[in-house]
């Protein structure tokens, strides 16, 4: 391995890291909320504000940190981000009151919101010359945001239940200082800083939308974290309320899903794109991925994990872990390169969209209707996704790619 190789590969950690870090503190604090209650004296509604707020300032500001890399440098968005995020897990940690952890909480999601943003841009400006290991690398981010949930909820128990409620936000603080020493060594402007290029009008730059590719990529993303957030809420009602299991075990549950996707998008994905294509190894994920919805919508109420559950998780996760480094790497890969910040905000923000909007819809429906009708809705969404990737199938690569130095055309720069 040459010394840029290396370099880039700890490039990669780092990224990785971060975006692993950001993801756990999504879900690792849930297990730890009854603790945090009786030891800071949180109301019932006043606890809820522990995760959202949070996810309010993580929401807000993906697409101006996105935009803000564009024009300042995504290196210096990244670090003054993962140092932010680093800083808020400690007042976290060490708050001593209800209203102090949920202030440092918010400045969590503002610090992780700049991190995470810019992640995907500096991956493809990381590998810009080698889409092997750039699809590679969306690989394993795609296993770390699938993986992430699960590990969320064991590590969570297993440090309340060893220390306090305190370490879940503590032990981000040693993995955020690590992460940003090797950050600032490997990843170098090199690596993707390229700033001030692109016009400061506007969040998301108009030009994006005139990539046909970009602007399918995007859909069938909102459709695919709609159909993933909608899985992950109604399979673990199902697994506590249904078959009895307790947080811990819920969580070790999702193994079978966690190694299918480990193996489709470390190994899989990348091999079958080479050999058929990005769109022909989406398509397929995605049909993959709405088989496993359907397995899991006809699960029955006297079910058992081992028969009924484990198999849908399989081919749910051999389906996700196909198609989700396939769609990214299609969307960044057709994004002008100096709006590869503004570009990787916005897909970032279209899983969160994604995922707020599952729930919302899926939650009113299992409700109504059960969990079974809540996961068929999920699948017929999601089937739709598939209909508009195959359109994907009728351009060749990169298709529709804006040149760098082509202006966007005047309707569109006035929209």
């Amino acid at each position: 391995m040459t010394d840029s190789s290396r370099s880039r590969t700890w490039a990669l950690a780092a990224l990785t890291a971060t975006q692993l870090m950001v993801i756990l503190d999504g879900t690792i604090v849930n297990v730890a909320l009854p603790t945090i209650r009786a030891d800071l004296g949180f109301s019932g509604t006043g606890l809820a504000w522990v995760v959202n707020a949070f996810f309010v300032a993580f929401a807000l500001l993906l697409l101006p940190a996105g935009r803000l890399a564009d024009l300042v440098g995504a290196r210096r968005v990244f670090l003054g981000g993962l140092v932010g995020f680093t800083a808020a897990s400690a007042l976290c940690g060490l708050a001593p009151s209800a209203e102090l952890l949920v202030g440092a909480r918010f400045l969590q999601g503002v610090g992780g919101a700049l991190a995470s943003a810019v992640v995907l841009g500096m991956i493809t400006r990381l590998f810009e010359d080698d889409e092997r290991r750039r699809t590679q690398a969306f690989g394993l981010l795609a296993f770390v945001g699938a993986a992430g949930a699960s590990i969320g909820v064991v590590a969570g128990g297993l440090l309340v239940d060893l220390a306090s409620w305190r370490w879940v936000f503590l032990v981000n603080v040693p993995i955020g200082l690590l992460t940003a020493v090797v950050a600032l060594r490997h990843l170098g402007p090199v690596h993707g800083d390229r700033t001030g290029r692109g016009s400061g009008s506007g969040l998301v730059p108009a030009v994006l939308f005139r990539s046909r590719r970009f602007v399918v990529a995007n859909g069938v993303l909102l459709t695919m974290t709609m159909a993933g957030f909608s899985f992950q809420f109604l399979s673990a009602l199902y697994l506590q309320d249904v078959l009895g299991l307790d947080p811990m075990a819920t969580g070790l549950s999702y193994l079978p899903v966690t190694l299918a996707i480990a193996v489709s998008s470390l190994v899989l994905s990348g091999r079958l794109a080479e050999r058929y294509g990005a769109a022909r190894a989406l398509v397929g994920g995605l049909v993959l991925f709405v088989g496993g919805l359907l397995l899991l919508a006809r699960t029955p109420a006297d079910g058992t994990f081992w028969i009924d559950v484990a198999p849908a998780f399989l081919v749910m996760g051999a389906g996700f872990g196909l198609a989700m480094p396939q769609v990214t790497s299609v969307a960044m890969s057709d994004a002008p390169s100096e709006h590869s910040g503004a570009a990787s905000g916005l897909v970032t923000t279209t899983q969160q969209v994604g995922g707020v909007i599952g729930l919302a819809v899926v939650s009113v429906v299992a409700d109504g209707a059960g969990l079974g009708a809540g996961l068929l809705v999920a699948a017929v969404v999601l089937a739709g996704g598939t209909t508009l990737a195959t359109t994907l199938l009728r351009t060749g690569p990169r298709a529709g790619r804006l040149p760098a130095e082509q202006p966007p055309a005047p309707t569109l720069e006035r929209c």
